[in-house]
């Protein structure tokens, strides 16, 4: 069977920035290079690629380093949900308000449920919510 999870920004950005990657989330991506799934809510690739705008902008990356890496991720089995804008005023607004997430937040919690798949985070926010609701989280330890 083959693995699918819920991926969020901040495992996918510790690919880009050396610094942030472990063997945990190395190990993600090479399940992603090894016919895994992941997921991800609409706005994922604004994050992404904004995060990388700024890392240019404060000289942490270059241009041809960001274009690098977005092909990399061009080429990985990352399917966009068509339904993040539809559930934000309802069920990911829901969320947002009980778990004290951010909209943005909520939204990836809100796919891991609704698809009944593990939620790949290194947010310590999201991760608690995750826990609270019965999400599982990956890496499973940080």
């Amino acid at each position: 069977m083959k693995a699918e999870f819920i991926l969020d920004s901040s495992v996918t950005l510790s690919w880009f920035f050396e610094n942030e990657a472990t063997t945990a989330t190395d190990e993600l991506l090479d399940q992603l290079n090894n016919e895994a799934r992941a997921i991800v809510p609409a706005h994922w690739a604004l994050e992404v690629n904004n995060t990388l705008l700024m890392a240019e902008r404060h000289k942490r990356s270059t241009i041809a380093e960001s274009s690098h890496f977005l092909v990399i991720l061009d080429a990985l089995s990352i399917e966009t949900d068509q339904e993040t804008y539809a559930r934000a005023g309802n069920s990911s607004l829901a969320l947002a308000r009980t778990q004290g997430l951010t909209l943005y937040d909520s939204a990836y919690l809100e796919l891991a449920m609704r698809h009944s798949l593990p939620l790949a985070t290194l947010d310590k926010a999201l991760r608690a919510a995750a826990k609270n609701i019965g999400v599982p989280s990956l890496p499973k330890e940080l």
